[in-house]
């Protein structure tokens, strides 16, 4: 691919944003990770009453290594949290827990952007690790069909993206209604808490955009 000023501008987008997101979301985390809550509860604990109160008792809690790696498995109905987050007594560690116990209510009631994203992920990791290959390979012998089969693959990885976002911020939702509404936090702490699932959504944001910029460049390389 031609190397322009317009895909300079593009690299230095995406450092800006990346950099700046990671370390806004692990200033935040880190901030909140020092303020215990006034339960004491540890973010397994405060998981594991989030899942009780929505009736997921069947939802089991794991700890995996790592920083920052919490997630939950719909496919073994597993929520997984890093090591601070599920020993841990902090703010941070119960947003974060919460959160994740959002995605676990979600595949619950059926939330329908989750169920898409769900059903998106076999074709959008295809279509991921295929669209630079194919855009060479075009580049290479000149095909320009094989170039927009390109965009429309990448095309396929940014509706994956944009999908995602509702998804993560219904979870941050459910989980600050959660924390409000059974007095598990006081005022103050449930900032702290919003402050974290607001950072941590803000990665997903950055993303999207630089995705799309991306996307806008392949359109004007393709016309070119």
């Amino acid at each position: 691919m031609p190397f322009d000023m317009s895909y300079l501008m593009l690299i230095l987008v995406t450092l800006v944003l990346g950099f700046g997101t990671q370390a806004y979301i692990k200033h935040t985390y880190r901030k909140w990770g020092k303020v215990p809550i006034s339960l004491g509860l540890t973010g397994a604990q405060a998981a594991r009453r989030m899942l009780d109160a929505n009736g997921l008792s069947h939802v089991a809690i794991e700890r995996v290594g790592g920083e920052l790696t919490d997630h939950f498995d719909p496919r073994t109905n597993v929520v997984a949290l890093s090591e601070a987050v599920y020993g841990g007594t902090s703010v941070s560690a119960s947003a974060i827990a919460c959160h994740e116990c959002g995605h676990a209510v979600q595949h619950a009631r059926g939330y329908v952007p989750a169920k898409l994203r769900g059903a998106l992920v076999p074709p959008v990791n295809l279509a991921s690790n295929l669209w630079m290959f194919v855009l060479i390979a075009g580049i290479f012998l000149q095909m320009v069909g094989m170039i927009y089969l390109a965009v429309i693959l990448y095309a396929a990885v940014i509706v994956f993206q944009l999908v995602t976002l509702p998804v993560e911020f219904d979870a941050s939702r459910r989980a600050l209604a959660y924390l409000n509404g059974h007095g598990f936090l006081p005022s103050a702490e449930t900032g702290g808490a919003r402050a974290v699932l607001t950072s941590a959504a803000l990665t997903y944001v950055a993303a999207a955009l630089v995705s799309v910029l991306q996307l806008v460049y392949l359109l004007g390389f393709t016309r070119r």
